[in-house]
């Protein structure tokens, strides 16, 4: 019987790439989207290069908390899991709140996946040694490094608010790291670098996503994610695929893996154990545990 995986915005992009290469590695897995249509589509694709279990697509709009609880709850009832990819990721060009009244960005980027981990650890657990992959980027280093809010003091820039939802996800990760440190349960970051997908060739057209101080830089910075210049979605789908199998990994836990399926440097400031706590009672607050309604935007 196949081990089990899951990725989190299997249908399209890396995270289709990723639920390819793991599919290959023999795991049965389920991707999560949001339309069923692409599920089809991403389930024959995965299918097709399948080395063991039959894949399958579990429809979860990522945005509502409610919806994550309920995805959790029908993979928790599934049984163990062997490895849990948290592929989820969107940026927005304009300022926008889920239906739980929540920041879009910080809700899709963090509360999401910190959410539906937290809720399958047990199986996780189950399945040990089992592994983690929360899917990072590099836009963390444009990022504002306040968590006393949802939202940071001053204006609404797509791309350094996703960078500030990421950077509170991968704090996440390195607490979540120690955490577990010694349960058989590991935890990895992967940063996939400059990809060639729908979110670049479409957000990230618009200098108005960065602060009026970074657009003079924008070309550059954009140069970097265009489809002309960026590698294919298989390409940055590698560093979660390696994460997520390699066996140099074993026994590892708390490692960035960068592009080039390589571990690199964990960005500064990730680390910060004040950063860790302000983004751990964040969470906390806005996405609780036991279903309880969450503070909104405060």
């Amino acid at each position: 019987m196949s081990e089990r995986a899951v990725v989190t915005a299997g249908t399209g992009g890396i995270g289709l790439e990723t639920a390819k290469g793991l599919a290959r590695h023999g795991f049965a897995v389920t991707v999560v989207g949001r339309d069923a249509e692409r599920g089809t589509s991403a389930i024959e694709e995965i299918a097709a290069v399948a080395a063991g279990a039959a894949p399958r697509f579990v429809a979860a709009d990522l945005a509502s908390l409610d919806q994550v609880r309920a995805l959790a709850a029908h993979l928790t009832a599934e049984g163990p899991l062997k490895v849990l990819v948290n592929n989820v990721g969107a940026m927005f060009p304009r300022h926008r709140q889920t239906v739980d009244g929540i920041e879009s960005s910080f809700a899709v980027n963090h509360l999401s996946p910190y959410l539906l981990t937290e809720l399958l650890l047990d199986r996780l657990q189950a399945a040990a040694p089992s592994r983690i992959v929360n899917v990072t980027s590099a836009a963390v280093k444009a990022a504002k490094r306040t968590f006393d809010a949802v939202e940071p003091p001053g204006g609404y820039y797509g791309f350094h608010w996703y960078g500030r939802a990421k950077l509170a996800n991968l704090a996440y990760t390195l607490h979540l790291a120690e955490r577990l440190r010694g349960t058989g349960v590991t935890v990895f970051a992967a940063d996939p670098g400059g990809a060639a997908t729908s979110m670049t060739d479409g957000t990230m057209t618009s200098p108005t996503i960065v602060s009026p101080p970074l657009r003079l830089l924008w070309p550059l910075v954009r140069r970097t994610f265009t489809r002309a210049t960026a590698g294919p979605a298989s390409v940055a789908a590698s560093p979660s695929v390696f994460a997520a199998t390699d066996a140099s990994l074993d026994g590892q836990t708390g490692v960035l893996i960068g592009p080039g399926a390589r571990p690199a440097t964990v960005f500064r400031g990730a680390d910060d154990p004040r950063t860790i706590e302000k983004v751990l009672e964040l969470s906390r607050r806005l996405a609780p545990l036991d279903g309880g309604h969450s503070v909104r935007h405060k």
